[in-house]
């Protein structure tokens, strides 16, 4: 299993910036660190942006809506990301679920549109602080797991990014005992719904990581990538976070 490090621009990013693209992806394209490699981006920029990288890495969106087409004025759907030259799209980010009250089900639903052109899935889950200080981290996390995916699994095409909601550009991180035995339990949910189908799906942490704690995270059992936020910006960081993954894909653990 290779690890996936997955940048996420989030509201950032003009015309401008593209020179900062095509620089990361000819950065890492010299001596190429074990992993896979995306960064998702704003709508705006994604069919450049993939001209830009020329295959190097990959680009993603950011979001995406659970129809084809129709009457959704300033919705994007799953195909037009395709044809703008995505491969991944994240779904359930928790900034969507806070800020425009998506739900689950929607969220499953726009997991379906993303399968169904064949792009890979992201799909983020997460507690808050106080469900974490009552207890109930594992259980909100299966859950939302659990209705955040369909039942027609496609493995490949589907990644789980752990990130809780307390972490998320804060500077804070659960310790490690805490990382993996949520990492864990993801890990025994998909397997206890789909059986050995679902081993190959990468469980990613996300929350506040950067070049400072990436190496360390991704040492850990069942981590099997991140999701990066600010780093994801600047060539130098974002390439020492790529880089930090141990050598020989074989020891992230799965």
């Amino acid at each position: 299993m290779r690890p996936l490090i997955a940048g996420n621009w989030k509201l950032h990013g003009l015309a401008r910036q593209l020179g900062e693209i095509g620089a990361m992806a000819s950065s890492l394209s010299v001596n190429p660190p074990a992993t896979d490699i995306l960064i998702c981006l704003p709508a705006t920029l994604l069919a450049r942006a993939a001209l830009a990288v020329a295959g190097r890495i990959a680009v993603g969106g950011q979001d995406c809506c659970s129809e084809i087409v129709g009457a959704f004025t300033g919705d994007i759907s799953a195909e037009m990301l395709r044809d703008a030259g995505a491969t991944a799209v994240i779904v359930g980010h928790s900034e969507r679920r806070q800020h425009h009250q998506e739900t689950n089900a929607l969220v499953a639903a726009k997991v379906v549109a993303v399968w169904r052109t064949g792009m890979m899935a992201i799909v983020c889950i997460g507690e808050t602080l106080a469900q974490r200080q009552a207890g109930e981290t594992l259980a909100v996390c299966a859950d939302q797991l659990a209705c955040s995916t369909p039942d027609d699994i496609g493995t490949s095409l589907l990644a789980v990014a752990y990130e809780p909601l307390w972490a998320i550009g804060s500077g804070r991180t659960p310790d490690q005992d805490e990382i993996v035995e949520v990492h864990q339990r993801i890990r025994q949910c998909l397997v206890a719904r789909w059986g050995a189908a679902a081993k190959p799906v990468r469980i990613l942490y996300g929350g506040s990581v950067g070049s400072a704690n990436a190496h360390e995270i991704l040492m850990l059992p069942e981590v099997n990538g991140v999701p990066v936020g600010g780093e994801s910006l600047n060539v130098r960081d974002f390439e020492k976070i790529c880089r930090s993954v141990p050598a020989g894909a074989s020891r992230i653990k799965n």
